[in-house]
This record gives C-alpha cells, sequence and structure tokens, in this order.
C-alpha cells in the first residue's frame, strides 16, 4: 500500500511540475528581447501619415524577437498602414518586393507572427465587433529594429501588431475616427 501511494505521490507531483513548467515556459516565450536608443529622424525623413510615430532622440524603445502564441483567435492590435509607393509604410514590401494599393487587403505582422517570411502571401482572417475580412501578408512589422533609415526612423513595432491598410479597416466597418489601434483577433485562413 505505501508504494501505491509514494507513486500516486510522485506522479500527482510530476503532473504539477510539468504544467509549472510549461506554464512558465508560455509566460516566458516572449519577453523583451532588448532595447534601442532612438536617434532624431533627419528633416523630412520620417513619414508621419496614419498617425505614424517618428523616433524621438535618447528615448529607449524596447524590441522583440517573438510575439505571443498564434491560436484560432489570436488577439492583437490593428493599425493602420499604407503600402502604396511614398506611404508611411516605407519601401516595397518584404514579401514580394513590390507596393500595394490602400484599397487592397493587406497586412504586415510583427517579427514573430511574420516568422521570418512564413505567413508570406498567405491569408489571415482578421476579426472585430462581428465581421471579419480576409487579408494578405504582405511585410513585417518589425519588432527587432528600428529609428533607422530602412524604418523610416520609426520605432520597433510591438510585438503584437497586425499593421493593416485602409480596406481591410472600411472592411470590417471600423468608422475612421477609430482608425490607428484597435483591438481584433485574427487567425491563419
Amino acid at each position: 500500500m505505501k508504494n501505491s501511494s509514494m507513486g500516486t505521490s510522485l506522479l500527482v507531483l510530476l503532473v504539477f511540475a510539468t504544467l509549472t513548467y510549461c506554464s512558465d515556459a508560455r509566460l516566458q516565450s516572449c519577453q523583451p528581447s532588448g532595447k534601442i536608443r532612438g536617434i532624431k529622424p533627419p528633416p523630412g525623413q520620417c513619414n508621419p501619415e496614419n498617425d505614424s510615430d517618428c523616433c524621438k532622440q535618447g528615448k529607449m524603445y524596447t524590441t522583440y524577437k517573438c510575439s505571443p502564441p498564434v491560436t484560432g483567435n489570436t488577439k492583437a492590435v490593428l493599425t493602420l498602414n499604407s503600402f502604396q509607393k511614398g506611404g508611411d509604410g516605407g519601401g516595397p514590401s518584404e514579401c514580394d518586393n513590390q507596393y500595394h494599393s490602400d484599397d487592397t487587403p493587406v497586412v504586415a505582422l510583427s517579427t514573430g507572427w511574420y516568422s521570418g517570411g512564413d505567413r508570406c502571401l498567405n491569408y489571415i482572417t482578421i476579426s472585430a465587433d462581428g465581421k471579419s475580412v480576409k487579408a494578405k501578408v504582405v511585410d513585417e512589422c518589425d519588432s527587432t529594429m528600428g529609428c533607422d533609415d530602412e524604418h523610416d526612423y520609426q520605432p520597433p513595432c510591438p510585438n503584437n501588431i497586425v499593421d493593416a491598410s485602409k480596406a481591410v479597416w472600411e472592411a470590417l466597418g471600423i468608422p475612421e475616427g477609430d482608425w490607428g489601434d484597435f483591438d481584433i483577433t485574427w487567425s491563419d485562413a
């Protein structure tokens, strides 16, 4: 009887330790990876279209190499971006080296979700307030770098961003006055 009781206790302890480790690992799975110091953009070098932020001299910005785990209903913040030539998105999209019309539902994902380009040209489903839209992933919203010419002197992207064209916002029926930052969920289509 003593062996059975000890075996049960060990099993319970092992299960508890495993659950605790998995829980802790998940909590630690997306911690900040560092910080970068902002520099003042040269005159005319940061496009503030769509309320885009420009780096501030000396301000410290958090960087991430990861994003929260992707589920069938991943929480994120929808931001507004122009993928057109001359838009606040900067250069051509990373996935296809092209610009995209604001009338096309396209997105950039934070670095972890972009996954080194694994989601390039795939569609995701974005949902908000009972409406959904499919949008093509065409770019990365870089969470690891920023405040330089390549990133239009904008800060690193937070790790939970779906940066979307105007077409996505319109398809979700979000009033234009609310465009900028909006809580959404998304999933791979």
